[in-house]
């Protein structure tokens, strides 16, 4: 009785060991920086040089945008703390100013998926027609759910 237990629990701990190396080794690394998504895409898309360039200096151009659209989004979160912790503290709500803040945050929402839009337009137009459609297959899941305030 007691080889078998042995037994089971040794192959217990081996199939586990087997089945994390394996997927270890299978598992594809993050895309976390720019390079490495400009390198998937590259590889995925079968992009040549001079369209990986040219969405390169897409995305460099409409950074500064980005940047400043990611600020405010920041901004107006801190906002909305502001709001829930006075609600918190105080049982009091300033619904002008839960008005004015949610009509500057659908603005704000509303100017980055223009640009998001923007950008994969951009994008796109660089692709030839077989791109251009495995592209945004891709993204369209992630556009339409930002677009229905998945995302919010």
């Amino acid at each position: 009785m007691k080889r078998t237990l042995i037994a089971l629990g040794l192959g217990l701990v081996c199939g586990v060991c087997a089945h994390l190396l394996w997927f270890g080794l299978r598992h594809p690394q993050p895309i976390g920086d720019f390079d490495s998504q400009l390198a998937w895409m590259k590889k995925d898309l079968h992009l040549n040089s001079a369209q990986l360039a040219r969405i390169r200096s897409l995305h460099q151009e409409s950074k500064p945008r980005m940047v400043a659209l990611a600020r405010e989004v920041a901004r107006m979160r801190r906002e909305f703390e502001v709001i829930e912790d006075q609600r918190q503290k105080e049982g009091m709500i300033d619904f002008l100013k839960v008005s004015r803040v949610a009509m500057e945050q659908r603005v704000i929402d509303n100017e980055c998926m223009d640009s998001a839009r923007e950008l994969v337009a951009a994008t796109a137009a660089v692709l030839n027609p077989r791109q251009r459609d495995q592209y945004l297959s891709l993204l369209s899941p992630a556009m339409q759910a930002a677009a229905d305030g998945a995302f919010n």
